[in-house]
């Protein structure tokens, strides 16, 4: 496998010197569970320092300039093959595309294969003008066995990252381009050569990148989630039919999304006209409050009630029943739309859910009273022919509203 390593070596020198490949590295910020590995030229691997040692991304002068640097980002509209390395600056709506990339060094091809090879990420979930995405590799029988590299996103403006569900990707000269699950931001998903096996062999001809993609949304300082269910049904939905009469059960989910803790959050809920709220019913759930706690003040719903203090990712439900009842509702279907609003240190945040009602009653299928022509006034003989005309008019007026109702 020498020859490859050479045949490679003048390749990433002039993509180092270009930047074709990677944008140049101000700052290193990989490590390893070994403390610091060590490192080699591809000259180095040539001349077979490396032995027998399975490693990863340790080549200085590699394909992609220094291979510690692996992790790199760029905007999901920008087709080149140039990653920024460190740092990117984005903007709300921009969709970023962060790259990871896998070498087994060892140019002994399948005689040293990895085992146990997967790769995941770590997401910051929290609001800031920067946020730092972290990388990792592992390996079973490598030395060391993991390994992580970070990329930085910054923007002018507060914002948070969301993953872009399903656009997890590993790509090879093998298997081309295959999925990758979800859980490679929650846990870790195991790559391969040949298949997502673990294995992959040693050399630049079994080299491969994952990729995902985050969507930037401009600040928020809360998550709140507002959702609705028959009362005593299971699931909870942003929808649910109902009937007049009917209870249902509101849950409102509050996140804190700052990257400090927050004191003070105020829960507020707009009922609309033709839902009454159940009196006693609020209860709050959070870490403190596990099996829930009745909440005695019945202010939800006009001026509000305090759930306290809640750090980073700090979290916490409110659930209330509300009453379907008619003073309002309109024959045929109703959308009852109900709003609750989080508010801290004066930033509010709102989402809503909504109760469709069909009004279908004996009233909604009465014939509506024709309007009765007014009665003429009796007047004197000069004035009779001027009042007639005049109440021609009004008749003829009154003939077509009849007419138009008799259609209906």
């Amino acid at each position: 496998m020498n020859k490859v390593y050479k045949a490679i070596l003048g390749v990433a020198a002039a993509a180092i010197v270009s930047g074709a490949t990677l944008a140049p590295a101000a700052v290193m910020a990989w490590g390893d569970s070994a403390g610091g590995r060590t490192v080699y030229s591809l000259e180095e691997i040539n001349a077979g320092k490396l032995g027998d040692t399975i490693t990863f991304n340790s080549i200085t002068n590699g394909k992609i300039g220094d291979e510690r640097n692996f992790v790199g980002a760029k905007l999901s509209t920008d087709t080149s093959n140039v990653w920024k390395a460190n740092e990117i600056s984005v903007k709300d709506g921009d969709v970023v595309t962060i790259r990871l990339y896998v070498h087994n060094n060892s140019p002994k091809g399948e005689k040293k294969i990895a085992e146990g090879v997967s790769a995941n990420f770590s997401l910051p979930t929290t609001v800031a003008k920067s946020h730092t995405v972290i990388g990792y590799l592992n390996s079973s029988n490598a030395t060391p066995n993991r390994y992580w590299d970070e990329v930085k996103l910054t923007s002018s403006e507060d914002f948070y990252m969301e993953y872009v569900e399903g656009s997890a990707k590993y790509t090879n000269s093998k298997m081309g381009t295959v999925a990758l699950s979800n859980n490679i931001i929650n846990s870790a998903v195991t790559l391969g050569y040949e298949k997502l096996d673990g294995k992959i062999p040693g050399c630049y001809q079994y080299d491969g990148q994952v990729t995902i993609q985050v969507k930037i949304h401009k600040s928020v300082t809360a998550k709140l989630a507002k959702t609705v269910r028959i009362k005593g049904a299971k699931g909870w939905n942003e929808s649910v039919e109902a009937k007049i009469g009917d209870e249902v059960e509101f849950q409102i989910e509050y996140v804190n999304l700052t990257s400090a803790q927050v004191d003070n959050v105020m829960i507020r809920d707009v009922l609309p006209t033709n839902l009454e709220y159940v009196k006693d019913s609020t209860v709050l759930y959070n870490s403190n409050y596990q099996n829930g706690t009745k909440v005695v003040e019945n202010t939800l719903t006009t001026s509000g009630i305090n759930i306290g203090s809640y750090g980073v990712n700090g979290n916490a439900y409110v659930r209330f029943t509300a009453k379907v009842v008619n003073k309002s509702l309109a024959c045929g279907n109703n959308q009852l739309v109900n709003w609750a609003s989080s508010t801290v240190n004066s930033k509010v945040t709102k989402d809503d859910a909504s109760v469709m009602v069909k009004r279908d009653d004996a009233k909604c299928h009465e014939q509506p009273t024709p309007p009765t022509p007014p009665v003429i006034p009796q007047t004197g003989a000069t004035e009779v022919t001027a009042i007639a005309l005049g109440a021609g008019s009004v008749v003829t007026v009154a003939g077509y509203a009849i007419a138009s109702w008799k259609k209906r």
